[in-house]
Parts: C-alpha cells; structure tokens; sequence
C-alpha cells in the first residue's frame, strides 16, 4: 500500500515537472499579457499556450454554457457563428471554444502582432451581434464529454476517466486545451486519446502530455495498462 501510494505521487509529480517543462520550453510561455481590447463592457485578455501557433483568448463572459467545441476547418464550424466569425479572418486555421475561453491557431506564416487585433475585432462584433456562439446546442451533432462515467463504462475505463478528469484535464485546459477518452482496449491495455485546442498539432505538447499521462495511469492502474495513443 505504502508503495502503491509513493508510485501515484511520484507520477503526479513527475506530470507537473513535465508541464513546467514544456512551458518553460519558449521565453514567450506564461509571461504576463498586457494587450488586452474593451469595448463596451468587453474586455478581452490573451494567454499565451505550450503552442506559438495557438493563442488563448478570455472575453470575460461566458463562451459556452458547458463542454468544448473543437473546429479545425471552417466547414467543421458551420454550427458556430463565433467560429465562422474567427476562421473568416487571415491566417487563423482552428478554433477551439470552451466555458470561459477561445483558443485560436494560427498558420505558421502568421504573425500574432498583426493577427491578434483581428481576432479580437471578431470576437467583440460577434458579442455585439447578440448572435448565439452555436447554433442548435441540442442537435446531435453537439459532442458529449467523453469523461463522463457511463453505466456500460468498466471499472478500469471509470477509473482512467476518472484520473483524466481530476488529474490532468485541468493542467491541459489552462493550457487552452481539452482531453478527450476515445477508447481503451482490453487485449492489448492501449488507451486511445485525442488532444484539443492548443495540444492538438503540437509535437512538444503531445510528447510530455503522453509521457505523463502514461506515468500517472500505469501506477494507479498496475498491469492494466500500456503506452497511450494519442489520435
């Protein structure tokens, strides 16, 4: 017991150390972000991410009433007037909406100095626009939070979700990004996980998510468990 207990603070530890690595990785991660726009009662303040190519955006009013939305190409975001909105705007290649944030990538030939103005142009004429930020929120094509524990869902794929959810769900979305359960594999004991937002296209990112999410679920879940696939 007392090993077992030593194992899961070692990997939690060993998860953060790998985070602050990754952010402290780029001299532009974490530093504080002045640049801010208002109009009206609007005011928009930015985040840097683990990505250069990604953005996160706080309007300072709610974005969705729960979950996430992850739209990579404009005919994903079809659904979303905000997203369109954004993915309208030169340069910006995905969009990621959640409770109180907007994460925007951006191509690589893109500069944030004369990107970031735009995205917030767009950002306040869609709250101005009193336009919902997705339309019919109770179609199907809305996406149910994976983590959510199921009655059909096993012990072991309740507690992997259960671990994603309280242990690394939050560090990965104060990142501008989401984690999404896919699927586990009972033969082989792969899990199979997607990244969103900020973590999604980042080699670095998925790299020290992977090998701390790896660590975490093979100390609190002995022998059912083997490397992730991150999808």
């Amino acid at each position: 017991m007392f090993h077992s207990q030593t194992a899961a603070r070692f990997a939690l530890k060993f998860f953060h150390i790998a985070l602050q690595m990754l952010r402290a990785a780029s001299p532009r991660l974490r530093q504080a972000r002045p640049l801010a726009m208002g109009v009206r009662s609007l005011f928009i303040q930015t985040e840097s991410t683990p990505n250069p190519e990604s953005l996160k955006f706080l309007p300072g009013k709610p974005v969705l009433e729960a979950g996430t939305r992850d739209y990579r190409t404009l005919k994903d975001a079809q659904a979303s007037p905000l997203a369109r909105k954004l993915f309208a705007t030169e340069g910006v290649t995905s969009v990621f909406l959640a409770t109180e944030f907007v994460t925007v990538g951006k191509d690589k030939d893109a500069d944030w100095i004369a990107l970031k103005p735009l995205v917030f142009g767009a950002i306040m004429d869609h709250y101005a626009s009193g336009e919902p930020i997705v339309l019919d929120s109770g179609s199907a094509g809305e996406e149910l939070d994976s983590l959510v524990i199921r009655d059909d869902d096993s012990e072991v794929v309740q507690m992997i979700k259960e671990l994603l959810e309280m242990r690394i769900r939050p560090s990965v979305q104060e990142d501008g990004g989401d984690i999404v359960y896919r699927n586990f594999n009972v033969e082989s004991g792969v899990v199979e996980l997607q990244m969103q937002g900020s973590c999604a296209g980042c080699p670095s990112s998925s790299v020290t998510l992977k090998a701390g999410i790896e660590n975490m679920l093979r100390h609190y879940i002995p022998g059912a468990y083997v490397p992730t696939r991150v999808v």
